[in-house]
């Protein structure tokens, strides 16, 4: 099994924590892992995304140019990734930044009103959580146990009081994904 993953929004939305969290998580499952970030100067406002490939062998380039899956969290990320998603792959998008909805008919397009749900849970630092929940609920390629030691090994020792936070998050995320 291996699951190429693009992760990709505005910096602040916890791109690059989403990513690293599940590189974590596939290290404690013993797959081969690899994470590549990317970024411009301005981390919050501007765009990230990051790359993230977990394999049970050997991975030989984190450089891809098509994904199985992708997790979208703004309009521009949208237009330059919706068609680099291999036919039969998987996109999950937040509707909160996007103006103009997916419109590939040869992938599964899930939305996961992430945002409206992190305010409701007065949890908006953990809108990535309830984003990566949706994606372990349909595509499970870690488990939950190991997403919270990840959490634990990225999180500062001083913010280990939010990761009950973060697993409520998590389940939640799983409860809203709609296809």
């Amino acid at each position: 099994m291996t699951e190429e993953i693009i992760i990709a929004g505005f910096g602040g939305q916890g791109v690059l924590s989403m990513g690293k969290i599940l590189a974590y998580s596939g290290l404690m499952q013993d797959k081969e892992v690899s994470w590549m970030p990317a970024y411009g100067p301005e981390q919050r406002g501007g765009t990230a995304n990051v790359t993230v490939i977990l394999s049970d062998e050997r991975i030989s380039s984190p450089i891809l140019n098509s994904y199985d899956t992708a997790i979208i969290l703004n309009q521009q990320s949208l237009d330059k990734f919706e068609k680099t998603i291999k036919p039969g792959g998987t996109l999950i998008y937040d509707p909160y930044g996007i103006t103009k909805e997916p419109t590939r008919t040869d992938i599964n397009i899930y939305r996961i009103n992430a945002m409206d749900t992190a305010i409701e849970m007065n949890a908006t630092k953990s809108f990535n959580m309830i984003i990566l929940g949706g994606l372990l609920k349909i595509r499970p390629i870690v488990e939950i146990e190991n997403v919270l030691k990840g959490l634990k090994k990225t999180l500062p020792e001083r913010h280990h009081h939010l990761i009950p936070m973060n697993e409520a998050a998590l389940k939640k995320g799983m409860e809203i994904i709609k296809k």
